[in-house]
């Protein structure tokens, strides 16, 4: 009778141990998962993309991902498809692709574009761009962008708000990078399969063998 008693006694902190052990693992679960949530929202964020401002590097309803630590390591870079806000709207975001960078000329004129007049190609344009195909209005050698500021406009030049309209943004209105396309499936992966690349030549000037 006593042993069984003896059993019993020890049997409850054996319990009570396994109990609080359990707990233990549950506490450390919920705070590891708290941990890696805060930690993924602050580094991507998943886009929505709305409209066809970016047709055809992007399509409406597109998901992507982007990246949001990238530009705490390096400085937005001519080619790049960023989540901004535009200068007058905090509550909206939009997604467009970085054209001229801090310290620049941006000149358009006839839908080309001008970067320290040098030509810039652009293979992703999907259609002739005819709407609001020069800037800025009445200044022939363009605007040279300020040392924070970036000119952005979407690849479906004949339907996007941009630059041309509300001007170069700055650099905090820049939340992150577009990274890849999650859905569709079909479409899974790189959206970077055309950049923009500049004329090793100013308009005029004679390519001569080395």
């Amino acid at each position: 009778m006593a042993a069984q008693h003896e059993q019993a006694a020890g049997a409850a902190p054996q319990e009570r141990s396994a109990a609080s052990s359990l707990l233990r693992e549950v506490a450390e679960v919920v705070v590891l998962a708290v941990i890696l949530y805060f930690g993924i929202s602050f580094a991507v964020q998943a886009v929505h993309v709305e409209g066809l401002s970016m047709f055809a590097t992007l399509d409406d309803n597109d998901y992507l991902i982007a990246n949001k630590i990238d530009y705490r390591l390096h400085a937005p870079q001519r080619g790049d498809i960023v989540i901004l806000r535009p200068p007058t709207n905090n509550s909206t975001d939009f997604i467009k692709r970085i054209i001229g960078l801090p310290g620049e000329r941006v000149l358009i004129n006839g839908g080309i574009v001008y970067i320290n007049g040098h030509v810039l190609d652009e293979p992703y344009l999907p259609e002739a761009w005819t709407n609001d195909n020069s800037w800025p209005d009445g200044n022939s050698s363009g605007r040279v962008m300020g040392p924070d500021e970036y000119f952005v406009m979407g690849d479906n030049r004949n339907r996007s708000q941009d630059s041309r309209f509300f001007g170069p943004i700055s650099r905090d209105r820049i939340d992150g990078k577009a990274w890849f396309r999650i859905w569709p499936l079909r479409h899974f992966g790189n959206i970077y399969a055309d950049l923009p690349t500049l004329a090793a030549f100013l308009p005029g000037e004679k390519q001569t063998a080395a």
